[in-house]
């Protein structure tokens, strides 16, 4: 089996990570199947994207992608989470002045951000020798993710931004997937209010928020 080809790099991404940003200092090689829509690829890398991806081959190099993003999300849940409890200045104003929560305060804005950086990055279009691939033409290879936006991060799929707010704020995750069914995605903030005002009640009380919220709608 020949050796995968490394994609271009521009110049400014050069020693960075493909998947998350981050410095990378490992090569991820990606070998195709025969249902692979592109040929096999050299990727930059740092090492935890790396050893994620391995484990994380899927059909095609966007599927592994999304693959680690999840991953990723998963291992920084709480660093995400600072940014849904928090605001920045609301951190700058705390009384965490203690030995305890003293470090807190001074590293939790950044260590979000960082948190943050790492699940927003795409990468740059991928390429060899010039060429983009297929699944790049369309613009982000969009035919190959389904990604969703809310509070500034980037989501693999609307399924894993209502499983990370369910699980950081202690939501039902099946009264918030049907809100947002309800509701739509462009509401998704108003979906987790409603559900974050009703944690802990009963399957029936959900049922009457629903038909109430489907009757306003019908009005």
């Amino acid at each position: 089996m020949p050796m995968p080809t490394l994609i271009d790099i521009p110049f400014d991404k050069r020693h960075t990570c493909w998947f998350c940003n981050e410095p990378s200092n490992h090569i991820f090689d990606y070998y195709r199947m025969t249902h692979t829509p592109h040929p096999s690829l050299a990727i930059p890398a740092c090492k935890e994207c790396h050893m994620i991806a391995k484990k994380n081959l899927l059909t095609s190099i966007w599927d592994c992608r999304d693959a680690v993003k999840d991953n990723l999300m998963h291992l920084y849940s709480k660093d995400l989470a600072i940014g849904i409890n928090w605001t920045e200045q609301e951190l700058e104003e705390s009384d965490f002045d203690c030995m305890i929560f003293g470090g807190f305060k001074k590293s939790a804005w950044m260590m979000y951000q960082i948190a943050q950086s790492r699940m927003n990055a795409r990468g740059w279009p991928l390429s060899l020798d010039g060429v983009l691939l297929e699944g790049e033409i369309a613009g982000d290879s969009s035919q190959y993710h389904t990604g969703f936006e809310f509070d500034d991060i980037m989501f693999t799929s609307l399924t894993k931004a209502i499983s990370h707010y369910s699980k950081t704020l202690s939501l039902d995750s099946g009264f918030l997937q049907q809100l947002v069914t309800l509701l739509g995605k462009a509401q998704f903030g108003y979906a987790v209010k409603i559900a974050r005002l009703n944690i802990g009640i009963t399957p029936g009380h959900q049922r009457r928020i629903l038909d109430e919220l489907i009757e306003d709608m019908d009005q």
